[in-house]
């Protein structure tokens, strides 16, 4: 019988044993991984299971923010780091630790937990919903219809490389300020600026390009983090691939000019995106649109709301409207019934276990509609919303539908 507890300090290197194991990396912890993974260590936050004094499962979570639509910042528990050991799957670890995890977060008062899902199946059964979806892009370079002899924004901003250091500087309040305008984005603390420029290393590190767009002011407005293959054809002609890990702009002009910028670099013949929003302007930030196709889609941030009422209130509505859902929680934390009072001015959210539901949906459905990612219409029709009254589906998509996509362009 297994022993799910909190991991304790002295533990922690079996937990690391354990993550490895679970994620077949090779099955060893160096004192460098160690060290840099310390870091993480925040106690009471790991949770472990054990077998004969060996870690044979792992859970992760941490405090983390999540903007909600209209801007809101909404505290959440970050789940990562979800493992068990092959020798030990269907003995109910993941459960005890899920539920165990999700019940201290709503004691201390999270609005939701969030998670990237490894595989699709799993997490739907703990009440998470798939709230974002990500797009990669390849664009082929010469199809693009840009300027091949492109010198840099005509507006008078300028493009500048920059080194890891640097990033560690102007990263922060640039990505607070594209942040508080994405719905589905979540906090960076500063270990993840060490630990994504290199300052502090988990396993093999190669060092990326870093540029930054700079208004004419010389106020940072953009910034990408790429790196490139060495490809070269049978005819000694430079075929390389440009790969981004990041690019993140406070607003449209200095987007476009660091797409600009990578598709104009000598050698460079392909740019493939990375994890973008799927609504993202960079097909149309070409001549030719056509010349970036899309090489990868999916779901990416999965949500599970904690407290319906904080939820609903913390984000914003464009339209005019009231609903009463009925809101199905298996896992016992956060159903019920609640009238949602909305408007451009604000909304207001209470229980309403008296009144008819208009319409019914699991916590999970809620979720995916939450951050405006999702159609009420397309759940009903799915038969994963019931509409309890003609039109209620269609009145949730107009209130709940935001004019932009969530997007949560990090893992974790």
């Amino acid at each position: 019988m297994s022993d799910v507890r909190i991991v304790t300090e002295a533990e922690f290197e079996a937990w690391l044993l354990a993550l490895k194991t679970g994620f077949l990396r090779e099955p060893v912890v160096t004192r460098e991984q160690l060290e840099a993974r310390r870091r993480q260590f925040v106690p009471g936050r790991l949770l472990g299971a054990f077998d004969g004094g060996r870690c044979v499962a792992t859970f992760r979570s941490f405090a983390q923010e999540l903007t909600a639509v209209g801007g809101a910042p909404v505290p959440a528990d970050a789940i990562s780091n979800v493992t068990v050991s092959p020798t030990h799957r269907r003995r109910g670890l993941l459960t005890h630790m899920m539920n165990q995890d999700l019940a201290a977060a709503k004691e201390r008062g999270d609005v939701v937990a969030t998670l990237i899902a490894a595989e699709y199946p799993i997490y739907g059964r703990y009440g998470f919903g798939p709230a974002t979806w990500t797009t990669e892009w390849t664009v082929e370079v010469l199809r693009t219809g840009l300027d091949p002899r492109w010198s840099g924004p005509d507006d008078g901003g300028r493009i500048d490389l920059v080194d890891g250091e640097d990033v560690r500087k102007l990263g922060p309040e640039l990505y607070e300020r594209f942040r508080r305008a994405q719905p589905g984005a979540v906090s960076r603390d500063e270990l993840w600026w060490q630990m994504n420029t290199g300052a502090v290393r988990y396993g093999s590190w190669t060092e990326p390009f870093y540029a930054v767009h700079r208004a004419a002011s010389g106020e940072v407005e953009g910034l990408v983090a790429y790196e490139s293959d060495e490809t070269w054809t049978a005819a000694k002609q430079p075929d390389q691939t440009a790969s981004v890990f990041g690019l993140i702009a406070a607003n449209p002009a200095a987007e476009r000019a660091l797409w600009h910028y990578l598709c104009s670099i000598d050698w460079i013949t392909k740019v493939k995106s990375g994890r973008r929003g799927p609504d993202d302007l960079l097909p149309l930030c070409l001549p030719d649109p056509r010349a970036a196709r899309i090489t990868e889609q999916g779901d990416w941030l999965w949500v599970r709301i904690l407290d319906v009422v904080r939820a609903l209130e913390a984000r914003t509505y464009d339209g005019t409207g009231t609903l009463v859902l009925d809101v199905v929680d298996d896992g016992g934390l956060a159903g019920g019934r609640f009238r949602l009072e909305a408007s451009p001015e604000g909304a207001s959210c209470v229980p309403a276990s008296a009144e008819s539901a208009d319409l019914t949906l699991g916590i999970g459905e809620l979720a995916s509609i939450w951050l405006g990612g999702e159609s009420p219409v397309r759940l009903a029709a799915l038969g994963r919303i019931r509409a309890e009254r003609e039109g209620a589906a269609r009145q949730a998509d107009a209130l709940f539908r935001s004019s932009g996509r969530p997007w949560c362009p990090d893992i974790f």
